[in-house]
């Protein structure tokens, strides 16, 4: 019988009902097949975006290599028939394998992750040629990202097992140049931003128990270059950890040497899904895509028991009972993440007062309140509190990941805020850490000292709100801040952060135009575009690099091509801060005019209003909605601020 009746609402729930059975890791074949046959009846009935979005979730990579080809064949059913994605990429694949399968499973998950693609795959076998002739047909693509996919075969400088480590040093430079002189020739060619595996080790030890103690052992020299690699990528080359995936898999199950001898495939065909899902999520954390914000119930989900009911002293945490332990292994997990930059928050239907005083009295918890930027603990219904930690972060809701040991809860909060990341887990609290690490939700593609002081600076956000709500007059409270901002051009040191930010930013965005790390790097050395980026200090504390604009000069008028703003720094007078300065170079230049205009998306309504704020006259709006400003340098006076301008070191 078709389930394809009713109204839309009523599918939408029944879609949603034949997915729900299908998130554990050990998902029956019953219920796959009924959740398959659900998405295919409503595309047959033409409701593709229901279909698509119901596909997203399910694609996960818990699934089996044979239920990815089953959403593979969905997919192919829906490719260019549902309404574009926000996001695109233009990705060229480059292996020395059979790269078919996967290439398709890494286009199922980035369309997971709201990633339109175009997509070029190189022949077999041909990766090197492709990058060298210049006349080659991915030069003809002209991709923005390149994926070099190797494996421990494509090394061709190993050592005989009798060299010295002096061979053997010489051996591992001379693999390391000549992988770093086919990125520079895709970065020169192309300006486009590089992934490349390092090199996964084989099964077999040659020398068994001495293998990494001998620098000529395959073993040892493939940690060498692999670390050589890592070491010295450039900032337009990202490392995907190839090696690390083997291991975490299984170098045995990996490297089954039947797959590559028969199909040239690089590893075993079920491992396919998680290498696959493991490349997606690098490219997605480059395009800014990847979370931020780990949500936690708290009553069996960060310690055993109900607080409010066995009170302090009854709940299990800590040493001297498995159960304990176990909690304590998470919260140090989560702590982990919270030091590296991921922002963590507290939804729990409790008490506030109860619930705090676990992280305040307990001796054994590993997570303090100092760690939680944002602590909800009342008798709401969670989604309403989810919405309001992402208001409280002002952060999107769909950088929200949601851990809670309770499936009805889990249930609600995919019912009720789809948008929101809800991992499938047992009430084991290790499994918490197992869901998070498979799902890579926050994975990094890049560290720097805004992430590691991520928690610190929300924190302190806060504490201005509590000031701003205080104080009787704004510029009583802009002044009460002693703000101030070191503003200087793009530079190496601020070349990450800065294509962070161009990634991430949505809301305080006024073109809301992607750029890859080579992009940026590209642009900060011509000298016909003016970068600025704005780093924001006050009495409370750093808020590290919040703002960042690219103008291009075209003759006597500057043309703003990205204008974006941390939205933590709201009504400070930081925009009108940096278009002083920007004049001030921009005269410099002998530009009369300066131009920019207002793209909008769905979420970028907070400045459409932000030129003619500053005095730009409106010149045009495109029958897209797209407006254009000017503003005339002449006789324009600088706007008075209350924050102290330094020049960036």
């Amino acid at each position: 019988m078709s389930i394809v009746s009713g109204s839309q609402t009523g599918d939408g729930a029944l879609l949603e009902a034949l997915l729900e059975p299908c998130l554990a890791p050990d998902t029956n074949s019953t219920a796959f097949v009924a959740l398959g046959r659900g998405i295919k009846q409503f595309i047959d009935a033409g409701r593709l975006e229901e279909a698509a979005a119901v596909l997203r979730k399910a694609t996960l990579p818990t699934r089996d290599y044979t239920s990815m080809q089953s959403l593979w064949r969905m997919y192919k059913r829906l490719r260019g028939k549902v309404a574009p994605s926000a996001h695109h990429l233009r990705l060229a694949v480059l292996a020395s394998f059979t790269s078919t399968n996967l290439v398709e499973m890494v286009e199922l998950f980035l369309f997971a992750g709201g990633v339109d693609l175009a997509l070029y795959e190189a022949d077999y076998g041909v990766m090197r040629q492709e990058i060298l002739d210049a006349g080659s047909a991915l030069y003809e693509f002209k991709p923005k990202t390149v994926f070099i996919a190797t494996t421990w075969r494509d090394l061709t400088h190993l050592p005989a097992i009798n060299e010295d480590a002096a061979a053997v040093n010489q051996k591992a430079a001379a693999e390391h140049g000549q992988w770093l002189a086919l990125w520079r020739t895709l970065h020169d060619r192309l300006g486009c931003q590089v992934v490349q595996n390092n090199f996964d080790r084989p099964a077999w030890r040659q020398l068994g128990n001495h293998e990494m103690r001998y620098s000529a052992s395959m073993g040892r020299f493939v940690e060498h270059v692999n670390h050589s690699l890592a070491e010295s990528a450039p900032p337009f080359v990202t490392i995907h950890d190839l090696d690390a995936l083997a291991a975490e898999v299984g170098r045995r199950t990996w490297n089954d040497e039947r797959y590559f001898q028969h199909a040239k495939l690089p590893c075993a065909p079920e491992c396919l899904v998680e290498y696959a899902h493991s490349v997606a999520s690098v490219l997605l954390a480059q395009m800014g895509l990847s979370k931020k914000c780990l949500v936690l119930d708290l009553d069996n989900t960060l310690w055993g028991g109900v607080i409010g009911d066995d009170e302090l002293g009854g709940i299990h945490l800590g040493q001297g009972d498995s159960e304990g332990e176990s909690f304590l292994a998470f919260q140090k997990y989560c702590l982990k993440l919270r030091q590296r930059g991921v922002i963590l928050a507290v939804c729990s239907k409790n008490t506030d007062s109860i619930a705090r005083e676990a992280f305040e009295k307990h001796p054994e918890m590993a997570l303090r309140l100092s760690d939680i930027s944002c602590f909800t603990a009342n008798w709401n219904d969670k989604a309403a509190n989810i919405r309001t930690i992402a208001q409280q972060l002002n952060i999107g809701i769909n950088s929200l990941v949601f851990i809670d040991d309770n499936p009805a809860e889990r249930s609600i909060i995919r019912r009720l805020v789809s948008e929101v990341t809800v991992p499938e887990v047992s009430t084991d609290p290790l499994d918490f850490i197992r869901a998070i690490e498979q799902g890579r939700y926050f994975q990094v593609v890049g560290l720097g000292n805004e992430d590691l002081q991520r928690t610190e600076m929300y924190q302190a956000n806060a504490e201005r709100q509590a000031i701003e709500t205080s104080a009787e007059n704004l510029d009583e409270f802009l002044k009460s801040l002693q703000m101030v901002a070191k503003i200087g051009p793009i530079t190496d040191f601020t070349l990450e952060r800065s294509t962070q930010l161009i990634n991430k930013s949505n809301q305080f965005n006024l073109t809301t135009i992607r750029r890859t790390t080579a992009e940026v790097m590209a642009i900060a050395k011509n000298p016909d575009w003016i970068t600025l980026t704005v780093s924001l200090a006050d009495r409370f504390g750093d808020n590290g690099l919040i703002s960042v604009l690219l103008a291009k000069v075209n003759g006597d008028v500057l043309e703003i091509d990205t204008w974006l703003m941390s939205c933590r720094v709201l009504k400070r007078n930081v925009e009108h801060t940096l278009l002083n300065l920007l004049c001030t170079e921009a005269k410099k230049r002998r530009v009369k005019m300066v131009r920019g205009k207002y793209i909008p998306t769905a979420k970028n309504a907070l400045v459409k209003d932000h030129y003619p704020t500053l005095g730009f006259q409106s010149i045009g709006v495109s029958p897209d909605g797209v407006c254009a400003y000017e503003l005339k340098l002449a006789g324009r006076d600088p706007f008075e601020t209350f924050i102290d301008v330094k020049e960036a070191s």
